[in-house]
């Protein structure tokens, strides 16, 4: 007996690991992930991948929310520079010339820079990635540089080979041999296209900018934002549309008319439309015919019952968090929510939110740009360069957040501020502003106003502060 107890304690402690997840038991049995690198799970999945996250937006309301919500709140009127050169008079000149040029960086004229912007983030979310080209174009009215948008197809993703020179090409991108990127092998035209070819040629890498967000270290391709909830989008999807047609067929109240002479066609319906179909159908009010001896039965469908929507929330939910959303962005339903709870929720979303912003966006798309254009605007003579270190320091600011509860947010600032705690200039660019052109604003609308005679309360608290009495 203690020699079979022995047997069983050395057998248990061989089967046991420290971990239960890197366990081999019946639960774990089946389980066995691919230890490839990212790049080499994206080369094989990515086309798939892609592919199915463009039907799923096409045709699943949800996932199309998704991306329209992700996209206003990071992206909305666009994420706009502020020139920090010393000099006030070659800021003003920048920011002029930067705003005439925006109309104009689009080579197809379809949308303007910040409309870019939100072309990029939406297909870094469908796609994975997207591609910029950066050209030059002197026919410019103001600085000779125009951008173009490329999809993810774009890249030729065939070539996948080491070069002569050393170089190696991986997945349609070249590197030298310390890593560093070389040239991207493009498309002329998207190779879905009617018309589009398979021709592929060479670009060099600083003519191109490739925006994705990266999952782990080494990535050098985008994966679709989508990818962890597409088959949970689709399941889901179908099983609506189901429940869907099974409410509607159990909706039709339908009549049986038993007959003596089959060949009759009282109302015409054996014959068949110009489709090939009988006229007979199960629709409201339908009078089907039945020949001699021929019954019916009813069919009595289980009703979905009361857990339909909370199966359907459940999904929802899982759904949302896989998108980095909350439930109430993916669906508009704001029935369970107080201002806490929205509150709570949104404030984890706009974390989300600003990293994106400064991360991918800025990071990625915006600050290239910037430093292209700049170089451009004085080769074309557009500026001068002053005589500052400082003159091409940007700051890039996003569109404001709205208020859950302006009065609280407002008040939190403002008492922010009187603490020392932020500065004026960083509450007006949280709300989406430049501080220069508040305050030029401010002192416009004083100055209107004293000449008018107009009397406001923001006067009158000042005017308060400045009288004596009134301090003591």
């Amino acid at each position: 007996m203690k020699i079979f107890e022995s047997f069983t304690n050395l057998f248990k402690k061989k089967a046991s690991t420290p971990y239960d997840g890197a366990g081999h038991g019946k639960r774990l049995g089946n389980w066995y992930p691919s230890s490839s690198s990212i790049n080499t799970l994206l080369a094989s999945s990515l086309s798939t991948l892609r592919t199915r996250s463009h039907d799923i937006v096409r045709k699943n309301p949800y996932a199309a929310n998704a991306i329209d919500s992700i996209v206003s709140n990071c992206i909305g009127t666009g994420i706009k520079p502020q020139s920090k050169a010393k000099d006030q008079d070659f800021r003003r000149r920048i920011q002029d010339l930067w705003l005439s040029w925006t109309d104009e960086a689009d080579s197809a004229g379809v949308v303007d820079f910040y409309g870019f912007q939100s072309l990029v983030l939406r297909s870094v979310i469908e796609c994975g990635e997207c591609f910029f080209r950066l050209k030059i174009d002197k026919k410019n009215a103001t600085v000779p540089l125009k951008l173009q948008a490329l999809e993810s197809e774009h890249l030729d993703s065939s070539k996948d080979y080491a070069l002569p020179n050393g170089n190696i090409i991986r997945s349609g991108i070249e590197f030298d041999k310390t890593g560093k990127l070389v040239a991207y092998y493009l498309y002329k035209e998207h190779p879905g296209d009617i018309c589009g070819g398979h021709e592929s040629v060479r670009i060099l890498a600083s003519e191109i900018l490739h925006i994705f967000k990266p999952l782990r270290p080494g990535q050098i391709r985008g994966e679709p934002w989508l990818s962890n909830v597409l088959l949970k989008l689709h399941d889901l999807d179908q099983y609506e549309d189901a429940e869907l047609v099974r409410k509607k067929t159990a909706a039709m109240f339908a009549g049986f008319v038993t007959r003596l002479d089959p060949e009759d066609n009282v109302f015409g319906e054996g014959e068949a439309n110009g489709h090939g179909a009988a006229f007979a159908g199960l629709e409201p009010g339908t009078m089907q015919f039945l020949d001699p001896g021929e019954d019916v039965k009813f069919s009595s469908p289980a009703d979905v019952g009361g857990t339909y929507e909370v199966f359907i929330k459940q999904q929802l939910r899982a759904i949302s968090v896989g998108l980095g959303i909350t439930y109430e962005q993916l669906t508009g339903d704001l029935s369970d929510v107080n201002y806490s709870s929205i509150r709570a929720g949104l404030v984890e979303f706009r974390r989300k939110c600003t990293s994106l912003q400064h991360n991918l966006i800025v990071f990625q798309l915006c600050r290239p740009i910037w430093n292209k254009w700049i170089e451009l605007a004085i080769l074309s003579d557009e500026i001068k360069v002053p005589d500052d270190p400082t003159f091409s320091l940007v700051k890039w600011i996003p569109q404001g957040f709205a208020w859950v509860d302006p009065l609280k947010e407002q008040n939190a600032q403002m008492h922010a501020v009187r603490c020392g705690f932020k500065s004026r200039a960083e509450v007006v660019s949280e709300l989406g502003y430049d501080i220069e052109e508040i305050d030029a604003e401010i002192a416009a609308d004083n100055e209107r106003a004293k000449k008018m005679n107009l009397i406001f309360d923001s006067q009158n608290i000042n005017e308060e502060k400045d009288d004596p009495e009134v301090d003591e």
